[in-house]
């Protein structure tokens, strides 16, 4: 195995000295007091020996460590350091440690610290690791979710949610650096499993100055005392160790919150959106499905030259071009259906070299795996129905931190599609379109979105969270209004000629 693959096995990314010292003086600020500290997965020792100079009183400091070089390295800085008497070290893999058994005889506070690996266990498979858990769906998914997406987790998930055990019967503290998302979800599991948690917080910190990794992450410090859980609603996050203030992130009115002061403050704007936000057409088969206009004319994604009717085709941007609010470019996509489900032997009569090139690219439209493809008629999408032949819509990027809303109107005389990453409402007419496109611009509807936010997830901007905003109850304003224009989507039309059918 490579350095770089077994750098991305283990989630090796060893904790700077200084920053593991930030994170043990802010929790010796928070009274955090153990009698026995542990780091499962010490790496070299900057945590472990952070905790315990911090820490002088803790009676014992076990640290746990899977690579004996890591271990030999530690060893020897203990040599040199004579006043860690207390600290003890011990070669093992977490995953195939009995934390039960091991753990039994430990008495009073615990403390919990380090930072797990941050990998998920679909980078595993792809570099053929084996530093994961026995397979097992811990976070309770059920049916399509199971064996889809959602069932990719990262492996410091599961070793939190592991941790969190070793509390069922102890008082103590969790103290971790962890993908902040993956702290979001720790938490939240932890009340499904009635984990004592009795407060929690988390501190940002900034990730690619200390670990030249490009994700949002935190140190999480979760108290736990058995029987407390109850009492627990609420977490805090700070944007730094500067931070003094914060802002409660929790629960209200069935909504995960991610800043409860400006939710208190918007919420009469809660409700159900008078029109349905939708996802774009989804087809898996993007160097056939999608077809570019140029000079030669049109071509397929593989660069082929493609001759067929204009009848299937429709204008199509992609969630960047809607997120950098990027004029057409001049992309189609084939769109066989209306609605899904919808026969799609017509198109043989109706266009019949569309058809035809569509069987003969038809080893690859087969192959797509979804259940929506497999058992409904040849090549078929989905994302579309009705909603999705109107003329006008409000188009949002999913993928984009911000929520920067597209007016997006017809391209010579047809309704622009969407790929899979834009959410969107559509209209008739120009005139209903503006309307809920000033409403979706106004400041208290933006503060009320943002605050159902969290914009560390890889995918920020949700429909549910859209669809939670009753865009009636807005009242544009006149500062609104000003901003409208410079959300626009400008286009630009591209000549496009098309052969007509027979």
């Amino acid at each position: 195995m490579t350095r770089g693959n077994h750098r991305v096995e283990f989630g090796d990314f060893q904790t700077p000295d200084a920053l593991a010292e930030a994170c043990c003086r802010r929790l010796f600020e928070l009274g955090v007091r153990p009698d026995v500290i542990i780091e499962p997965t010490c790496g070299t020792g900057s945590f472990l020996l952070a905790a315990a100079k911090r820490f002088p009183d803790a009676r014992e400091v076990l640290g746990f460590e899977v690579n004996g070089t890591y271990l030999d390295e530690l060893r020897a800085t203990l040599v040199r350091e004579p006043s860690f008497r207390n600290v003890r070290l011990e070669q093992a893999d977490f995953f195939d440690t009995r934390w039960g058994d091991r753990l039994r005889n430990v008495v009073g506070s615990l403390l919990v610290v380090g930072n797990f690996p941050w990998v998920t266990n679909a980078a595993q498979g792809v570099i053929g690791g084996s530093n994961l858990p026995k397979k097992s769906n811990f976070q309770h998914h059920r049916g399509f979710d199971a064996i889809s997406g959602k069932a990719n987790f990262d492996i410091s998930e599961w070793m939190l949610v592991e941790a969190l055990k070793w509390f069922a019967e102890r008082p103590g503290c969790i103290g971790m650096l962890v993908k902040t998302a993956v702290a979001r979800k720790v938490l939240a599991q932890a009340k499904a499993m009635h984990v004592g948690v009795k407060d929690a917080l988390m501190i940002r910190i900034d990730a690619k100055k200390e670990f030249g990794a490009s994700v949002d992450a935190c140190l999480l410090v979760a108290r736990v005392a058995p029987g407390s859980e109850a009492a627990f609603r609420e977490y805090t996050i700070y944007d730094s160790f500067d931070d003094n203030q914060g802002r409660q992130v929790g629960q209200r009115r069935g909504l995960m919150v991610s800043d409860i002061g400006v939710f208190d403050a918007t919420s009469d704007l809660l409700g159900r959106s008078p029109v349905k936000w939708r996802s774009g057409v989804k087809h898996d088969a993007v160097s056939v499905m999608e077809i570019k206009s140029g000079a030669a004319g049109l071509c397929n994604g593989v660069g082929q030259r493609v001759d067929m009717e204009s009848t299937y085709l429709y204008p199509l941007m992609k969630g960047s071009d809607v997120g950098a609010g990027r004029a057409w470019n001049g992309r189609f996509v084939i769109v066989p259906q209306r609605y899904v489900g919808e026969p799609t032997d017509p198109i043989r009569t109706v266009a019949p070299r569309t058809w035809e090139y569509l069987e003969a690219h038809a080893s690859t439209l087969d192959r797509r795996g979804s259940t929506v493809y497999v058992r409904g008629p040849r090549f078929s999408i989905f994302g579309v129905g009705d909603y999705a032949f109107r003329p006008w819509r409000v188009a949002i990027c999913a993928l984009y931190k911000s929520l920067k809303f597209c007016l997006v109107g017809p391209i010579d005389g047809r309704p622009v599609m969407f790929d899979d990453t834009t959410y969107y409402v559509s209209f008739e007419t120009e005139q209903e379109a503006q309307d809920v496109f000033g409403k979706l611009n106004n400041e208290r509807a933006n503060a009320f979105l943002d605050s159902l936010t969290f914009w560390d997830e890889k995918r920020p901007i949700k429909t549910s969270i859209l669809n939670a905003l009753d865009w009636s109850k807005v009242k544009p304003s006149q500062r609104t209004q000003k901003r409208e224009a410079a959300a626009r989507c400008a286009f630009t039309l591209f000549p496009v000629r098309f052969r007509q059918s027979a």
